[in-house]
């Protein structure tokens, strides 16, 4: 992965991008969500909402908001809704959105823009801009040795072309939480070229519901994936540098 300057794009005619949100029982904060996907000054863009089995409002709230594409499914899971959204979305590029957190307007921008001068590269993510409701960052949670940013990059500030993502089947829907990981973990396996830029792309809202606010280490994924390690160091087996 290389941290690049972003440049824009120079097509005249630029390609439809989608904003998929996943949402559970997001009444509370999905509204901003939207507003934010909504607000983007790339054009053209689609948002596609994806309930999963909400027992409360979300349903009410997403379509409130017009222009928006409501799906609704029976809970499956994070992993599954995403995968919904990545089969219905039209845009030849995606992005994601947790209905806790928001996009500045210019994320389609700045990181469409990136592929289309670059289209060796498949996937771009960028920074973040935390915040920590009742409190600030668990004491686990390190800064990115590079921007200083609270929880490095994230994959979920991806852009990337929806066909990659379906080659590479989505989203692992037997997993709940570390699922981001578990696609990253795929995207290096089938060489799939990654690029970082130095924009805020995401601005992520911390709070004790948050799947993904539990300790890493805590999470099944990085378990499986350390006793695989141990495993072939055992047997003397090599090692890529992502794993080291």
């Amino acid at each position: 992965m290389t941290r690049v300057d972003t440049r824009g794009a120079a097509a005249e005619t630029k390609p439809l991008a989608s904003i998929l949100v996943a949402v559970y029982n997001g009444e509370r904060t999905l509204g901003a969500a939207l507003e934010s996907a909504l607000a983007q000054d790339y054009r053209p863009a689609e948002v596609v909402v994806v309930d999963d089995g909400s027992t409360d409002s979300t349903a009410e709230v997403a379509r409130s908001f017009p222009g928006v594409r409501y799906l609704r499914q029976a809970n499956e899971g994070p992993s599954a809704a995403r995968n919904r959204g990545l089969t219905a979305a039209a845009g030849e590029y995606v992005a994601f959105l947790d209905a806790d957190d928001e996009l500045p307007s210019t994320k389609l921008t700045v990181q469409v823009g990136y592929l289309l001068e670059h289209p060796e590269v498949e996937c771009v993510l960028g920074r973040q801009e935390a915040s920590f409701e009742g409190g600030g960052a668990p004491e686990w949670m390190a800064r990115d040795p590079v921007f200083g940013d609270f929880a490095g990059v994230p994959l979920m500030s991806l852009v990337a072309r929806r066909s990659t993502l379906l080659e590479l089947g989505g989203f692992d829907p037997s997993l709940r939480i570390a699922e981001d990981r578990d696609l990253l973990v795929r995207m290096r396996e089938r060489g799939v070229r990654i690029e970082v830029v130095p924009e805020v792309v995401l601005r992520r809202r911390f709070h004790g519901g948050n799947l993904s606010f539990e300790r890493p280490e805590d999470h099944p994924l990085l378990r499986s994936l350390k006793a695989k390690l141990d495993r072939s160091r055992a047997a003397g087996g090599a090692t890529s540098p992502e794993d080291r």
